[in-house]
């Protein structure tokens, strides 16, 4: 592990590490479980600006990296689809859509989101964007997308990273050609956000996913 971390946050990154322990009990052993959270610490703490909490955002990431292998392997079958959002930093278009596609799947579906060159923190517009619809994207955090969660994702909807995006044959793939709202102010962002919540929306229906709002 790279990161040099406080007394305070190694004991808090002992804690995380053990809650997954005995959540993925039966599935993945305790090395397993480090190294996942080793390499999501590390990638928190070079790519993000919220380094105080790197303990608990490690956590986060590693518990939707340990879902996404044990889907992958075969450990964990819900019958759920699992929806994929990768744009260049993670920081507004990924971001509000899978704000939206929470917001409107809720329990139906599973949705991560990913960059190709993950940003310090989230878009503040695009933040702000989202809070005037009642969705609060404030916690979270750009982060690169990874093996686990591209293979075990059904389908993956890219949005401006091109030939950085990461392709596996056999999924379900779509580029949405949106404008990236970075640098812009909330106007701009706005009609961003509008098209990217038709486009979620659009999106649940052809998976199959009634939306839980009305």
């Amino acid at each position: 592990m790279d990161a040099e971390l406080t007394l305070d946050q190694k004991l808090a990154l002992d804690s995380a590490t053990a809650r997954l322990a005995e959540e993925f009990s039966g599935h993945y052993d305790a090395a397993a479980i480090e190294r996942i959270m080793s390499a999501s610490l590390d990638d928190i703490v070079k790519r993000s600006s919220f380094t105080t909490y790197a303990p608990l955002l490690a956590e986060r990431f590693a518990r939707d990296r340990l879902h996404a292998l044990s889907r992958t392997e075969g450990a964990h079958d819900d019958g759920k689809q699992a929806v994929l959002f990768l744009c260049v930093e993670n920081a507004g278009r990924s971001q509000m859509a899978l704000g939206f596609f929470h917001h409107y799947a809720g329990e139906q579906a599973i949705g991560w989101s990913g960059g190709s060159a993950p940003a310090a923190a989230v878009n503040k517009v695009a933040v702000e964007a989202m809070a005037e619809l009642g969705i609060d994207i404030s916690r979270e955090f750009p982060k690169p997308w990874t093996d686990e969660i591209v293979r075990s994702a059904d389908v993956v909807i890219t949005m401006g990273c091109g030939d950085a995006c990461p392709f596996y044959p056999g999924k379900r793939y779509e580029d949405w050609k949106i404008t990236d709202p970075k640098g812009g102010g909330i106007e701009h962002v706005r009609g961003i956000r509008d098209e990217i919540e038709q486009r979620v929306l659009q999106l649940l229906g052809e998976i199959g996913v009634t939306s839980v709002r009305a």
